[in-house]
């Protein structure tokens, strides 16, 4: 498959990315003024478009819309509080390709060595060619969205206001070739705020056209179907709520008060994906991953339920790559949950040794930070539902992160005096998962850790002088700046990386040294996050329907889209490119379908 460079053009001055955006919009405009006669209809109309989901690209695709001089009616079927969705509760990753943060760090990216990794990752092979094919656009908008991340992006956001921490995180680092899954080089940009200074920007710019009239919230509006006629979407239907003060996340009450239906010649559907949903979740469940966990904690809110899905199919939208998902393998039972089943994920440096729940350690790449679902296929493979990290107080100081911006206060609440505490001490929120977290063992010797991690689960799997075998096995090559361990040889080339020296890799040492205790365990179970396939659509955003055509009238955008066009990542992600993903489609989708108005 062949990529095209898409520079600006020195005498244009125009990109390819935005002739296509451009040109959607020209499209969209010419096929629905031929279909609806929008000036016959607009008497009826209470908008010029609506947006179903107030998340992150629901707020983009309306501040995109008001900025054009749109109308828009923005709806959700949650209080106020919630305003900016999953987003909020995020880390503030994001994926950028050679930035000034990279440079400073030493780092040498490419938009190459991103568009190499980004293909090595998503292993695009459902018709690529194809204009019928399932990742015929999640292809297009990968090469776009590479293009993004490594052109303005960054400088866009930033006018905006955003900033990002300095040192530059290295996720996903691969399978362990150069053409395969992985980042080839740290790209992982947290945001300084965390995920609400990433939200900060596109709700100022809602508010301020809300202020202007451009934009009504209509918060606990359930959308339960989309109008349609004629085959063109043209409005909405759906239940009132009943008010709710509950706070942001926790679940609201679903009893209704009232019905209501919307028109608008524009219907952007921006609602998310399915991992509240453990029902749906192990419907679409593939067997390349694995037998469905019998238990999972969930790393969403619960109104993440993946309604609108099928509500959008009914009105002829395509749903392409159900079976592609994105799971986590290190999440913590939250001992003070906000929704149900609360998850939390441990960010993990490349040093703690990884255990099945019999106490049989996983091999390359299944080592903390390098390979996901290839890690969470072989823990279901066991025919277990969790695994284990076995560490020091020593590694966890200096590699454990918390997912979440609620756990980590410093980077959320732009605390630099407690940022840099992170030098001398582990980070508050780490000791309290540590003390209060049920997944946590403890223990100042090996037996009494073993012995902890058998009461813990209750079902003695692990055999003391097995695991003291392979952890001794491990510590006997440490002894030389050379190995044969895939581990080891990570943990040493984590080191040649100044980014992870300074904040995310404790200096090398043996496991059993009693100087790095005390020795813990943590017991880590799979964790639902994110939906990596959903509505397919083009460029523009527009939905298509199963001839390929799209759907007049009607537009999706962020998790619902797959990020764009039913599957942006292919099977995996490179990580920093949901918040992105989600920034990028409702973006596309908003100038879109101002420019079809």
């Amino acid at each position: 498959m062949e990529h095209t460079e898409t520079s600006a053009s020195s005498t244009t001055g125009i990109s390819r990315r935005h002739a296509l955006t451009m040109a959607g919009g020209v499209i969209a405009a010419t096929a629905l003024t031929q279909t609806t006669g929008f000036a016959a209809a607009a008497e009826s109309q209470n908008a010029d478009a609506i947006v179903v989901g107030h998340g992150l690209a629901g707020l983009v695709a309306t501040a995109e819309l008001a900025a054009a001089g749109r109308k828009v009616l923005l709806l959700d079927q949650e209080p106020e509080a919630s305003l900016g969705g999953q987003a909020f509760w995020s880390f503030g990753g994001l994926f950028f390709v050679d930035s000034d943060e990279q440079r400073t760090m030493g780092v040498k990216d490419s938009h190459d060595l991103a568009w190499q990794d980004w293909q090595g990752t998503a292993g695009f092979d459902r018709g690529v060619n194809d204009p019928a094919g399932q990742d015929y656009w999640g292809y297009k908008w990968a090469q776009a969205y590479v293009d993004f991340a490594s052109g303005e992006k960054r400088s866009w956001l930033a006018s905006m206001g955003m900033q990002w921490f300095p040192i530059v995180g290295w996720a996903e680092r691969g399978g362990g070739l150069a053409d395969g899954h992985g980042n080839s080089v740290p790209r992982f940009h947290v945001t300084w705020g965390t995920g609400p200074a990433v939200v900060e920007p596109f709700e100022k710019k809602v508010r301020a056209a809300v202020a202007s009239g451009k934009v009504t919230f209509k918060f606990r509006h359930r959308v339960d179907e989309l109008v349609t006629t004629g085959g063109v979407v043209t409005g909405v239907r759906g239940a009132v709520l009943e008010p709710s003060s509950v706070g942001r996340g926790k679940p609201s009450s679903r009893t209704v008060v009232g019905d209501f239906e919307l028109r608008a010649p524009i219907v952007v559907v921006t609602s998310g994906g399915i991992g509240a949903n453990h029902d749906l979740v192990r419907q679409n469940w593939p067997a390349r991953m694995g037998t469905p966990p019998k238990f999972m904690v969930t790393g969403v809110p619960a109104h993440v339920d993946g309604r609108m899905l099928a509500i959008t199919q009914r009105a002829g939208g395509r749903i392409v790559n159900p079976d592609r998902m994105w799971h986590y393998t290190e999440g913590l039972r939250n001992y003070d949950p906000i929704w149900p089943g609360h998850g939390i994920r441990i960010l993990p440096g490349p040093s703690s040794m990884w255990f099945d729940a019999t106490g049989k350690r996983f091999s390359s790449p299944d080592i903390p930070g390098y390979d996901t679902l290839h890690t969470l296929k072989t823990i279901t493979d066991t025919g277990y539902d969790y695994s284990w990290f076995v560490t020091t107080q020593k590694i966890i100081a200096k590699e454990f992160a918390l997912s979440g911006s609620e756990q980590n206060p410093d980077l959320t609440e732009k605390n630099i005096w407690m940022l840099l505490s992170r030098i001398w001490q582990t980070p508050e929120p780490i000791e309290r998962f540590k003390a209060k977290g049920a997944d946590f063992v403890v223990a100042s010797t090996l037996p009494e850790l073993v012995t902890g991690m058998n009461k813990l689960t209750g079902a003695g799997l692990i055999d003391l002088a097995g695991l003291k075998r392979q952890i001794e096995a491990r510590d006997r090559e440490i002894d030389n700046p050379y190995t044969k361990d895939a581990q080891v040889m990570g943990i040493r080339n984590a080191l040649d990386y100044p980014g992870d020296t300074l904040s995310r890799t404790a200096a090398i040492h043996k496991i059993l040294d009693p100087n790095a205790g005390p020795l813990i365990a943590v017991r880590l179970n799979i964790l639902t996050r994110k939906t990596l396939g959903g509505l397919q659509t083009d460029l523009s955003g527009r939905v298509l329907g199963t001839a390929g055509t799209p759907v007049p009238g009607l537009y999706a955008a962020g998790e619902v889209a797959g990020f764009g066009g039913g599957g942006v990542h292919g099977y995996r992600s490179l990580e920093g490119t949901f918040l992105g993903g989600c920034i990028f489609s409702g973006r596309q989708a908003g100038r879109a379908a101002a420019a079809a108005l």
